[in-house]
């Protein structure tokens, strides 16, 4: 059985708990494009920060860091976390201050020149699919019409049982594509306007050749290393709002969502 109703009915009927279903329009071809690269762009990030991460699992603030420092903190993600000493240490001058040249006792997951390599390809795949479904969703009207919450969406009221409505995990079944709930459309904005571009710049910040032109990125972010912390909790942000929508993908119709993302077909009924 195939039924169609206007936003306002189906607001109207939504607020009453009366729609099984939400209306959805589909996805566009672009969208369903940009979608996919994002996430193996995404799915490439993850892998390949982890690798890096791996070899200095720990975190730290201000302009200098290294396994030599004291850390903010230690992630216990590889044989590097509390590595057991180093071997070798010579100091480079015969002074009590004197800097230390000195080898980890596990050091072979220092050979990440591969994952370094590949985590900047694939940040550059996430740039190029985040602007194109910025200019695309700018000249469709899909940004304001789908993305953009509307004043009348942001009460508290409707915010508060959209938050309830989550947590009892009353999930509406969905055809595929918009129309957005509010909780969807704030997430949504919050990866695409703040959450993403903050990695972006966090990421070129942690870049040497990129600061030498830009000196300025050291400042905003308060050096380098609190660049490299400020962009693993982003990416920790990243990584829950995926747990998220996945869970959210397969509690309102794992099908669904998957054709609409992937052949563009709408079920509305």
């Amino acid at each position: 059985m195939s039924w169609t109703i206007t936003q306002h009915q189906h607001d109207q009927l939504s607020r009453s708990g009366s729609v099984p279903i939400r209306v959805g329009e589909g996805h566009a071809p672009w969208i369903r494009i940009c979608h996919w690269i994002t996430a193996v762009a995404i799915l490439t990030l993850a892998v390949t920060g982890y690798a890096m991460l791996m070899t200095n699992p720990r975190l730290y603030w201000g302009e200098v860091g290294n396994p030599l420092t004291p850390a903010l903190f230690e992630l216990p993600i590889s044989r590097n976390y509390q590595h057991g000493g180093w071997e070798q240490a010579v100091p480079f001058f015969e002074t009590p201050d004197s800097a230390i040249s000195a080898s980890r006792t596990y050091n072979i997951l220092n050979l990440n020149a591969w994952g370094r390599s590949l985590h900047f390809l694939a940040s550059w795949f996430l740039v190029a699919a985040g602007c194109i479904y910025l200019l695309a969703g700018l000249a469709s009207g899909h940004l304001r019409r789908n993305l953009l919450p509307r004043v009348a969406e942001l009460k508290p009221r409707a915010l508060w049982k959209e938050l309830v409505d989550h947590a009892r995990l009353r999930i509406r079944r969905t055809s595929g594509g918009p129309p957005y709930g509010l909780l969807q459309k704030i997430a949504y904005c919050s990866i695409l306007f703040v959450i993403v571009p903050l990695m972006v710049v966090t990421g070129l910040t942690m870049s040497p050749a990129v600061t030498a032109a830009f000196p300025l990125l050291l400042d905003l972010s308060g050096g380098f290393q609190s660049a490299r912390t400020i962009h693993f909790f982003l990416f920790v942000a990243l990584f829950l709002f995926l747990m998220a929508h996945l869970s959210m993908v397969v509690l309102s119709g794992l099908g669904r969502q998957l054709r609409a993302m992937t052949l563009g077909q709408k079920n509305d009924g």
